[in-house]
């Protein structure tokens, strides 16, 4: 049988009372049942030195129609069936109390005079009119030939208020109202958009001018202030996503649109692809207008050169960002925007909507 040889009580205590103050040193100054814990590295510090947010003017909702009832224009054609006169009807195929006999005229088109022509009726004066007046209009019209006339008039043909949907709708066209159309309405005759629609790009031309409404909000958010009422000409373009650009300019040897590669790139990617210039630039206080809405966005101070000294990471960029290398620190926004905007003009098309609003207005 082994035997177990006897150790003092000091020896033991010698050994076992540094091995605790070892065990205790690292949770000195904490409560019973506390850890101590590990302090997480501080996240880099970002180069954004100033953000101010921006908005452009949202569009006017116009006035509510009056009447939701379509109103004849030029170029519309339309069917009036005379009841008991064939002969005076245009536009329809009669049977029963009419006649038994079709008639085969398409209709009457209005002219470019606003008027209609008639047997017996003559001229009648149609553009502007609701269906109901222009029987009334025909009816007095016949009083003085035809006893009692009994009129209808329909429309056979809308051509006269078009909306244009271009870019990537499922089926896009010409298409024309029938009736008075908000936006949301008038997009639904698209039937849909493709899958690589960019509904941050979305623009509306109205009488040569982009009227600004924030797509993406109204979809997505339900922002139903920006359903305004469509009206006649009014084109909608819906980009696709594929093609996206930053664009820089200033102290670089190549301004311009810059592709981003799978729709990713760093903000020192993209002055490099621009070639900044070796001496006259401030890369402490380059400037970025970013658009975040068609009607929102940011404007952007960016130390550059933190990023380029290893201090902190570089930023990455969003589509359709606008980067301004200056030539010093001085100057306002105003002086910044002052000297880009021939440049921005210049690839006015490729900007997004927020950009052209905000500052290509005029």
């Amino acid at each position: 049988m082994p035997r177990f040889r006897h150790v003092a009580p000091a020896i033991l205590l010698a050994g076992i009372v540094p091995l605790l103050l070892a065990g205790c040193a690292g949770t000195e100054g904490l409560k019973a049942g506390m850890r101590k814990s590990i302090t997480a590295p501080a996240p880099p510090a970002s180069p954004i030195v100033e953000k101010v947010p921006v908005k452009a003017d949202p569009a006017s909702p116009g006035p509510v129609p009056a009447s939701l009832d379509y109103e004849v224009g030029v170029g519309d054609v339309l069917a009036v069936m005379v009841y008991g006169r064939p002969d005076l009807s245009t536009g329809v195929t009669a049977t029963g109390l009419m006649t038994t006999a079709a008639i085969t005229t398409k209709g009457s088109r209005v002219d470019g005079s606003g008027n209609i022509h008639l047997p017996l009726a003559g001229t009648v004066r149609v553009a502007g009119l609701t269906v109901k007046a222009i029987s009334d209009s025909v009816e007095l019209s016949l009083r003085r030939y035809v006893k009692e006339p009994s009129v209808v008039v329909e429309v056979a043909e809308y051509r006269s208020k078009p909306i244009y949907l271009m870019g990537q709708f499922r089926t896009p066209g010409v298409y024309y109202m029938e009736r008075p159309m908000t936006f949301l309405q008038g997009i639904t005759l698209g039937n849909g958009f493709d899958p690589s629609a960019n509904l941050r790009g979305v623009r509306i031309l109205r009488d040569k001018k982009i009227a600004p409404v924030d797509v993406y909000s109204l979809m997505l958010e339900g922002s139903i202030e920006q359903n305004f009422w469509l009206r006649p000409g009014d084109t909608i373009f819906l980009p696709d996503n594929r093609t996206q650009n930053v664009f820089v300019f200033g102290a670089v040897n190549k301004p311009g649109p810059i592709p981003m590669a799978q729709g990713r790139m760093n903000l020192l990617e993209a002055i490099a692809a621009a070639d900044p210039r070796s001496v006259g630039s401030k890369l402490e206080h380059v400037r970025i207008i970013r658009s975040l809405t068609t009607t929102t966005g940011e404007l952007l101070v960016v130390d550059v050169a933190r990023i380029r000294r290893g201090e902190t990471v570089s930023m990455q960029l969003a589509e359709g960002d606008v980067v301004y290398v200056p030539k010093n620190a001085f100057g306002t926004w105003n002086d910044a925007i002052t000297e880009i905007l021939p440049s921005l003009s210049a690839v006015s098309a490729l900007l997004q909507p927020f950009v052209q609003i905000k500052f290509l207005k005029e």
